[in-house]
């Protein structure tokens, strides 16, 4: 007996190869570089490439001195004005005095809800909510914070001053005040698992611990020009180099990749790296379960 093929039943088995092409399809990944300008007070965006996005994604600021980039939301402390701005990360204002009344803030990072600045001139670490309220403006005191980063529930803040790591809770209670010592002027901080990557401002150099505090490598990056900040993201770190106005990128094992990935900056100070919102394989599915409706209804 011959069989007999309804034009639904192709249409439904096309919305199913459809279904599992896309179901086999790769995730997209992807990354920007955000990069604070001291003096140009602008927050520019690039790609991990080097390819310039917008150099003034975000401008009007005030000696920008503090970046965290999260959930489409970039945080900017701004030293001058002692305050944090939020703004979208299509550069869209969303409160440019979020948080006020800081004292010269030279670092910012952000765990969950929270964020955590750290104010030079008060000699504390702050935390705030990210919608602004204050957690408690003076959670860690008596130190002279500059980069600082947070980990699991503990911050990591580098103190020039006296050439240490020091290791805090995040409520404020102190796991060990010089975590690590012996430092060249540590400056900023990012971490990347159980590694530890800090920049050291007085001889050019970046070096790798672990949040332990035991020593990896001293000297793991070499020859940097008046580095700035850091960054970690996959397998690369991103450098600031001040003198030169660039973003150079290393592996994690200290092998340079570009020392100029990015150039022309005007007096670069920090940076982010933010992965892009990527669509998953399962919403991506999803349309051929619409190519199954579809066929359907059009039986």
């Amino acid at each position: 007996m011959k069989t007999m093929n309804h034009p639904s039943l192709g249409k439904a088995a096309a919305g199913l190869t459809l279904c599992a092409a896309l179901w086999a399809l790769p995730e997209l990944a992807g990354a920007q570089i955000y990069v604070e300008s001291y003096f140009g007070n602008t927050i520019g965006e690039y790609t991990t490439s080097g390819g310039t996005i917008n150099a003034a994604l975000i401008s009007g600021l005030n000696g920008p001195w503090g970046l965290a980039v999260s959930g489409g939301t970039i945080f900017a402390a701004n030293y001058s004005s002692g305050t944090i701005g939020a703004y979208s990360t299509s550069g869209t204002t969303i409160n440019a005095a979020l948080v006020s009344g800081l004292s010269q803030p030279e670092g910012l990072t952000m765990s969950g809800d929270d964020l955590f600045v750290a104010n030079y001139g008060s000699r504390t670490i702050g935390e705030y909510t990210t919608s602004g309220a204050v957690v408690n403006a003076a959670l860690v005191s008596g130190i002279a914070p500059q980069g600082l980063v947070v980990s699991g529930g503990d911050i990591f803040v580098a103190m020039p001053g006296n050439n240490t790591i020091g290791e805090y809770t995040t409520s404020g209670a102190v796991v060990s005040a010089a975590l690590i010592s012996g430092l060249e002027g540590p400056s900023e901080l990012a971490v990347s698992g159980s590694d530890l990557y800090e920049v050291n401002a007085y001889n050019d150099t970046l070096g790798e611990y672990t949040t332990s505090g035991a020593v990896v490598n001293a000297t793991l990056i070499t020859g940097l020009k008046a580095a700035g900040g850091i960054a970690v993201s996959g397998g690369d770190i991103y450098v600031v180099s001040q003198n030169t106005g660039s973003v150079g990128e290393y592996t994690t094992a200290g092998v340079l990749v570009n020392a100029a990935l990015v150039s022309g900056l005007n007096s670069p100070i920090l940076i982010d790296v933010e992965a892009t919102p990527e669509p998953t394989t399962l919403a991506l599915a999803g349309l051929g379960g619409l190519g199954l409706l579809l066929a359907r209804r059009r039986k």
